[in-house]
């Protein structure tokens, strides 16, 4: 039997561990209920997020930097550089580090919320890679390779220690999943309700799979008469699974079993505010989604936005 995985808690941040202050492009909100939507930089080109407490982080496809927003004034400010290659899928630990997934670059980045410090750096592969997304764990972090049928599992030793540069694992998947084409394919990573296992979703084919993180064994997950297209961030909420369809503008809404081995479409979540959402993370008893706007031509002043919807 394995033990349970135990995701972390990004919320258990507290503000005084992101007590910079900056103001960056998102423009500042007044007092009262927190916005709707919010500003990110002109041309920053989105497409993941994570949250901590009343703060977001979005990571840039286009140039690598990270930008952090206060949910509720709406300010902003940079703390990532600028790295020339993208920053996707994130996820904030309990002790403020902020993991990226790298995208084409093949790697992951450890940095320090509060001072934007590259802390770690950890190259998975070479091209063709794509590095999208993660999960994080009580003893390990876990991305997804969009271009390859694997997952890079990075362990965490004790107090959530980060591992040296070549201590990372790369978890080969059997059983069901099946690679298709040289399009995006496995996208989005979450746990099972259980903590025993992963849920990641394959865009392609819009299949969500369970896999056993010990073996790469995987299992579609059975949700009767629906797939998942266009699937891409998953969140996972007690045992409510949040599966963005980025390019229908939607998020679907399955309630698992205990195991994650099945589960039942409850509704979907819509908004007129979306514009291909990518990604969703909770905060402030609301989900949170970036427009990566992938229908729309990017230029410098390309405008981008963050969504707030309520949790079905």
């Amino acid at each position: 039997m394995n033990r349970p995985l135990r995701t972390t808690l990004g919320g258990a941040l507290t503000a005084a561990m992101l007590a910079t202050v900056a103001v960056a492009p998102a423009q500042a909100h007044p007092a009262g209920r927190p916005p709707a939507v919010l500003a990110l930089p002109d041309g920053f080109q989105p497409e993941g997020i994570a949250t901590a407490g009343r703060y977001a982080y979005f990571g840039s496809r286009s140039t690598g930097a990270i930008q952090r927003v206060d949910l509720v004034t709406g300010r902003g400010t940079t703390i990532g550089a600028a790295t020339g290659t993208p920053s996707l899928g994130l996820k904030v630990d309990p002790r403020g580090r902020l993991f990226v997934s790298g995208g084409t670059a093949g790697d992951a980045r450890v940095l320090d919320t509060r001072t934007g410090e590259v802390l770690a750096r950890y190259q998975f592969a070479t091209a063709p890679t794509f590095v999208n997304d993660v999960v994080l764990t009580r003893d390990a972090a876990y991305f997804t390779d969009s271009n390859r049928p694997v997952l890079y599992r990075l362990p965490l030793g004790r107090r959530g220690a980060l591992p040296p540069a070549d201590a990372f694992t790369t978890i080969t998947l059997t059983g069901a999943y099946e690679q298709v084409g040289t399009g995006v394919n496995l996208n989005g990573i979450a746990t099972t309700p259980d903590g025993r296992a992963l849920i990641v979703v394959q865009s392609t084919t819009g299949t969500l799979y369970r896999v056993d993180p010990a073996t790469g064994a995987s299992t579609v997950v059975d949700v009767p008469g629906h797939t998942f297209t266009n699937g891409d961030g998953l969140l996972l909420l007690g045992r409510t699974l949040y599966v963005v369809q980025n390019r229908l503008n939607q998020i679907a809404v399955v309630r698992l079993n205990h195991a994650g081995t099945a589960g039942t479409l409850t509704g979907t979540i819509t908004d007129p505010n979306f514009d291909v959402p990518t990604t969703v993370a909770k905060a402030l008893g609301r989900l949170y989604l970036p427009n990566a706007r992938f229908t729309t031509p990017p230029t410098p002043t390309t405008p981008y936005t963050v969504v707030a919807v309520r949790a079905h």
